[in-house]
């Protein structure tokens, strides 16, 4: 049989809270739905895993998160009410609002592809969210369905709520003396499927990483479908920094959307950052004017995403999870410079080919 959780039926911090039952776990820890008498409420506390409490690299992210959403007030963002450390046993902890419902991608899975009606008002409150924590210096860096919880509030039933900063970078001024630096260029950290072609390179990321993640989500939830086909997490990672996506309306054979949206998605997943949407809020404001009657697509020089240069091309290996990953992966930066170097080999025949055919033909 499998071991009893100790913290089933614990009480914690001097009696505030009555730890309930398990509703999740993952790599680096559970959460679990705790009763606050004094409060007369229920509340989410997700704690890092005991064993994990000498990792310094993942108890620096765990406070990271803490830090991160502590500072965020956006009605889209789950509200965190404390974090620290147990005097028990060291463990570390976040004392979140308690969700009911279900996150975007559970919520694809069983009713199918959402119309964009539905999912563009979801979509536009996450871009709130985001413009924000953007705002304060702090990027997301792991946008996915599953971080979009979807729950009944305020008197709306698809009203979102922005899980997971865990892998949120933000500027040197807010690290805390002593924090783990995370974000070293040349490092990659994500969910490729859902991963910015900087991401992917391990570039150094800003606000519009976050923002072709999301555009990415948005083509998932409307298709059932991401914008590439791939089999695994390298081909994802290559198909994002390499190949253009798949045209939104070719996606779903007799599925149409208005020319409009996928205009405004095109520009979004624009591999060169800096011919994406530059805020969050420009972007929720190109969504809604996309289901507007009279809305008209952008001109074709403003939604042309811009394909790098091959040869710059550094894509790391992560290490394959299953279909898509609960904690997002971490590839050695080793290598993905080997893998660089054979692609840049394969490219330098190819143009080697190219030149010998040119001269023969002449």
């Amino acid at each position: 049989m499998r071991p009893k959780d100790p913290f089933i039926g614990r009480t914690i911090l001097d009696g505030q809270f009555r730890i309930v039952q398990k509703i999740g776990t993952g790599g680096m820890g559970s959460v679990y739905k705790a009763d606050q008498p004094a409060m007369n409420r229920m509340v989410a506390i997700k704690i890092l895993h005991p064993k994990l409490v000498n990792r310094k690299d993942l108890t620096s992210r765990f406070r990271r998160e803490a830090r991160a959403m502590s500072q965020l007030n956006h009605p889209n963002t789950t509200k965190v009410f404390m974090y620290g450390e147990l005097p028990e046993d060291g463990s570390l902890y976040i004392v979140m609002e308690m969700l009911e419902g279900k996150n975007l991608n559970q919520t694809v899975r069983r009713g199918g592809p959402m119309p964009a009606e539905r999912a563009i008002p979801i979509l536009v409150a996450v871009c709130g969210a985001l413009e924000e924590a953007h705002s304060l210096g702090i990027v997301h860096r792991d946008m996915k369905p599953e971080n979009i919880f979807i729950c009944q509030q305020a008197g709306l039933k698809d009203y979102p709520k922005v899980l997971d900063f865990g892998l949120a970078k933000v500027t040197e001024a807010q690290m805390k003396p002593g924090s783990v630096i995370l974000t070293q260029e040349g490092m990659v950290f994500g969910t490729p499927e859902f991963m910015s072609p900087e991401q992917a390179q391990g570039k150094t990321l800003d606000a519009r990483s976050d923002i072709y993640s999301l555009a990415v989500i948005l083509y998932e939830v409307l298709t059932g479908k991401l914008p590439f086909s791939a089999r695994t997490p390298m081909e994802y990672i290559q198909k994002h920094v390499m190949e253009q996506p798949i045209p939104l309306n070719q996606r779903v054979e007799g599925k149409t959307f208005p020319a409009a949206l996928e205009a405004v998605i095109n520009r979004a997943l624009s591999k060169n950052a800096d011919d994406r949407y530059q805020t969050a809020g420009e972007f929720a404001d190109a969504l809604q004017h996309s289901l507007e009657p009279d809305a008209t697509a952008p001109p074709v020089s403003q939604v042309q995403p811009s394909t790098p240069e091959p040869a710059a091309v550094e894509p790391p290996t992560p290490a394959p999870p299953a279909a898509r990953p609960a904690e997002p992966v971490q590839s050695a930066p080793g290598t993905g410079l080997l893998i660089g170097v054979a692609a840049g080999c394969l490219l330098v025949g190819v143009i080697l080919a190219v030149v010998i055919m040119r001269y023969v033909l002449s």
